[in-house]
This record gives structure tokens, C-alpha cells and sequence, in this order.
């Protein structure tokens, strides 16, 4: 079996050396490794370029939730399945998937795990394999690239700054010709059931279904969320309201924050936004 890493050096723990943790995995497995550091400001050309010539059995993401999308993008209907090494800060399909954080342990996945198929979302041009949104989330997350912290203390300083700055936004959502019109801090589009945090936005969730929920938070109900998080109890469809669909447009009466798995975008007025069923095959 041929594996081929793609790494990212700029995930996570910059302490850790991956490449040698791979390569001493593997020193005693009949399994051939080919490890690949992305260089900045990498293309998808490049990496489909690699993809290609090394003719791997499995490819696997050594990063965060940016280098898996990346990796996602460049096989897209593809039989090669793709493998997760969480070495990135918040980690969030791969927790998603139940795939171990300890590397050891994700490696022994990617050696003897199967590939399961699941779907993905398509929105204009990006691609969301996790969680995107509009408004609040996504300007948390443009103000948490700016900060210094990491880690927890980072974001708990980001969502401060967002409840003191952000506004709630007035959309327009049509779902299978349905227009629902409302005052809201955030729209998630979700195709997994929580954030790299663990805070779960999506109960219901499902990555091998037909469908992707979307989640529409109408004040900053995160007292709301918590409790679904910890109680398990529904959602107070008066505060948030969750919707099921294959295909969604959201429209912004002003400009608002958006980010797709993690990476802010910039300000959208208009998401389009459909499944892709049986897009890719993780190795779980």
C-alpha cells in the first residue's frame, strides 16, 4: 500500500516534527510513504499535480479542517480515499468522525481504517466539508485570525469582542421554494453536527444522508445551544430554528461575515448553497 501526506507546517503544534513521527511509524511496515510539505501560498494545481504522480492508494490531510478541504477539493469524486491526521488547532471533522487526536492513533487509522463515503457542500465556489456560516460565527472567526492567543483563551476573547460588535442581520432564506424571512446573529450551513470547540450546532446531523441542515440562530442564543449541548433537549424554536434541505439561498439585506470550515471569506450578501452526494471517502 502507497500513502501519500500531505502536510501542512503551519497547523497546530509547530513544536511537533510530523514528518519524522510518519516516517517512524511507518520504519517497520511494509506500507510505502511519500510525504509532501506544502510550500506557501501552495496551488490545487500543485497538489492535484502530486496527487497524480505519486498514484497513491490513500492520501492522507496532516493538518487542521483547511488542509482536509484543500486535500477534498483535489479528489472530488474520486475512489482514492483520503486519511485525517488532526494536527491543526481545532480539529473539527476529525472529531466529527471520531478519529483519535493522539497521531499515534490517527496514524493506525489511516493504516487499517476503511473508507466510508460521505457528502459534501457546494456554495458558489468554495467547497464545506464541516461547518460554514453567516454573521456572528464568521466574524468571531475574522477576529480570532487577528489575535495573538490560540487556543480556547483566543476564541473566548473573539466571541467577547463579537457580542460587544456584531449585529444581528436581516435574511432571507428559500428552501424548496419556502421564502422564511427573519432577524438573525447567525446562519449555519452544516454539514456536521459541532464546532472544532465541541459547542454542537446541529443535532441531527448526518454526513452519509441526502441532506445538510440549516441552522438559523435569531438572537445570540448561545445559552440556547448550550443547553442543547448539555441537556440534549430541542432547540426553542422561537430562538432557533433548524431546517433540512439539499439546496438553500440565504440572502443578507446588508453585507455579512461569512467563513467556510474555519476560513473567513469576507462579507456575502448572497449564499447559494447544495449537497454533493457521495463526494468523497474518508478513512474512518
Amino acid at each position: 500500500m502507497k500513502l501519500l501526506f500531505i502536510i501542512n507546517p503551519g497547523s497546530g503544534n509547530h513544536e511537533l516534527d510530523l514528518k519524522d513521527i510518519i516516517s517512524s511509524y511507518f520504519n517497520d511496515k511494509p506500507a510505502e510513504i511519500d510525504l509532501y510539505e506544502l510550500p506557501k501560498d501552495c496551488s490545487i494545481e500543485k497538489i492535484k499535480q502530486k496527487i497524480e504522480q505519486s498514484e497513491a492508494d490513500r492520501v492522507i490531510a496532516v493538518g487542521g479542517d483547511g488542509t482536509l478541504k484543500l486535500v477534498t477539493e483535489c479528489l472530488l469524486f474520486q475512489d482514492t480515499p483520503i486519511g485525517i491526521i488532526p494536527a491543526g488547532s481545532a480539529n473539527g471533522m476529525a472529531k466529527e468522525l471520531g478519529i483519535p487526536t493522539d497521531i499515534q492513533e490517527a496514524l493506525a487509522v489511516v493504516e487499517n481504517g476503511n473508507p466510508k463515503k460521505i457528502h459534501v457542500i457546494k456554495l458558489h465556489d468554495e467547497i464545506c466539508i464541516h461547518l460554514s456560516d453567516l454573521g456572528f460565527n464568521a466574524y468571531l472567526v475574522k477576529k480570532f485570525d487577528t489575535l495573538p492567543e490560540r487556543g480556547m483563551w483566543g476564541y473566548a476573547k473573539a466571541t467577547w469582542h463579537a457580542l460587544w460588535n456584531h449585529k444581528r442581520m436581516e435574511v432571507v432564506l428559500n428552501i424548496k421554494g419556502e421564502q422564511i424571512q427573519s432577524k438573525a446573529a447567525m446562519v449555519a450551513i452544516a454539514n456536521a453536527t459541532m464546532y472544532g470547540t465541541g459547542l454542537q450546532i446541529n443535532p441531527d446531523g448526518k454526513l452519509d444522508d441526502d441532506l445538510f441542515e440549516v441552522v438559523l440562530v435569531k438572537d445570540y442564543s448561545y445559552l440556547e445551544i448550550l443547553k442543547v449541548w448539555f441537556t440534549k433537549l430541542p432547540f426553542n424554536p422561537k430562538k432557533v430554528e433548524v431546517f433540512q434541505t439539499s439546496e438553500v439561498k440565504i440572502t443578507s439585506k446588508y453585507k455579512a461575515h461569512f467563513q467556510v470550515d474555519g476560513e473567513y471569506i469576507g462579507k456575502v450578501n448572497t449564499i447559494e448553497a447544495k449537497i454533493l452526494k457521495d463526494a468523497i471517502s474518508i478513512i474512518i
